[in-house]
């Protein structure tokens, strides 16, 4: 992967460079103090992988990522840990490194990245399909720096609790820094209704309906007389 060093910082840059050169997968391409002068780069080069510091002076890391209409994949490098819920919003993101680094952890990082890449070859599109399938069903949400794998069948509600939502699943909960709006592009359509401003359920996980809620599990939900018709449409009624 041809790859890029976008840090502010001259030993930081000096390390990363360092890590790049002995690792077999990574080939350097250019490295950068400012994040202008990489867009200008960018707008006329093509990069598989970019490492990426946050705090810089004028334009951020974050900054950066917005104003690039198809990121590559990108690692950040920085000193501060409190931004690893944010990053983890972005898929072009694929590992949060925090400085110091070392050199193994450097190394899995690239692998991330590696196994992140799409291959080209006919061979693996078989498999490519059905690790695509099979994708489809998992949701990775961010709780206290991890990455927690949730089956997104096994969901029955999701619930809107201020800056954060509640995940019920038929064997756990998860709380989870996000919105209603961010999860429900996540989901598929034709299992999941948003039927309250509040709520999404689960469709297929209905038990009963009564006037203007509807019993899931053990919750009693309301339905809104905005998104009753909806939910009345995906039913299969007799």
């Amino acid at each position: 992967m041809n790859c890029i060093i976008i840090d502010d910082e001259e030993m930081a840059r000096a390390i990363i460079e360092q890590f790049a050169s002995q690792n077999k997968n990574l080939k350097l391409d250019a490295q950068f103090e400012d994040a202008i002068q990489a867009i200008k780069y960018l707008n006329q080069h093509h990069v598989d992988l970019i490492f990426l510091d946050i705090h810089m002076p004028t334009f951020s890391g974050f900054d950066l990522i917005q104003t690039l209409k198809d990121p590559p994949k990108i690692i950040l490098t920085t000193s501060d840990r409190n931004f690893a819920i944010e990053a983890f919003e972005y898929e072009c993101i694929v590992d949060y490194l925090v400085k110091p680094i070392s050199k193994d952890r450097f190394d899995k990082a690239v692998n991330k990245a590696i196994a992140f890449q799409v291959p080209n070859n006919e061979t693996s599109s078989a498999s490519n399909n059905e690790s695509k399938e099979d994708s489809e069903n998992d949701l990775y949400v961010n709780i206290d720096r991890r990455l927690i794998k949730i089956d997104i069948p096994s969901i029955y509600l999701i619930e809107a609790k201020g800056d954060y939502i509640l995940i019920k699943t038929s064997g756990q909960n998860y709380t989870v820094h996000s919105t209603l709006k961010k999860i429900e592009d996540k989901l598929p359509n034709d299992n999941f209704l948003k039927i309250h401003r509040s709520y999404i359920i689960n469709i297929k996980k209905i038990i009963d309906i009564e006037d203007n809620s509807v019993l899931i599990e053990k919750d009693v939900i309301p339905v809104s007389r905005s998104n009753r018709p909806e939910l009345m449409k995906r039913l299969n009624l007799l």
